[in-house]
């Protein structure tokens, strides 16, 4: 974002004084760190779009496309690699699979093996429904609570005003 603000600011500056090698040289030093694409826009495509169905193992939150950890880098090159070979999305999909299992999936397939992983929130939901229904109802059979004796009120006004109820002797 500094970054970003930095580099516009340096641009409008040096075009207000006509110095375009100025203006060019921000964008020059983001392009060295820039990570190289591929020569080919459908192979790079098709990385692109395989990387966002494969979660990044330890991340476990993102894709491999959006993360930055090692694992998810050396993942998006087997991917290439695999491409670069011929192999099918299909096929690249089924040896990610057969390799780190379904969890490796963004969105794994419905089977024995995940049922819980699909159901589990719903699930956990249900549950909480049934406990909020069974307090309201325990709740509402405990019926109006007893009012307290003239006595037991006294006995609560005094602990609220400081007297310890006992009398000194």
């Amino acid at each position: 974002m500094i970054v970003a603000r930095l580099a516009s600011t340096v641009l409008a500056i040096a075009i207000a004084f006509g110095m375009v090698p100025l203006a060019v040289a921000p964008f020059a030093a983001e392009a060295a760190t820039a990570i190289p694409t591929e020569k080919d826009p459908v192979a790079a495509s098709r990385a692109v779009h395989l990387a966002e169905k494969l979660r990044c193992l330890v991340c476990q939150n993102q894709t491999i496309a959006e993360s930055n950890a090692e694992l998810a880098v050396d993942l998006r090159q087997q991917i290439r690699e695999q491409i670069a070979a011929g192999q099918s999305d299909g096929q690249i999909l089924d040896y990610m699979v057969a390799r780190y299992g379904d969890f490796v999936l963004y969105q794994p397939p419905v089977k024995a093996t995940t049922i819980l992983l699909w159901t589990g929130p719903a699930l956990l939901m249900l549950g909480g429904f049934i406990a909020l229904f069974r307090i309201l109802r325990a709740r509402r059979a405990q019926g109006e609570p007893v009012p307290l004796s003239a006595a037991e009120q006294a006995q609560a006004a005094r602990l609220l005003a400081g007297e310890s109820g006992k009398e000194n002797a």
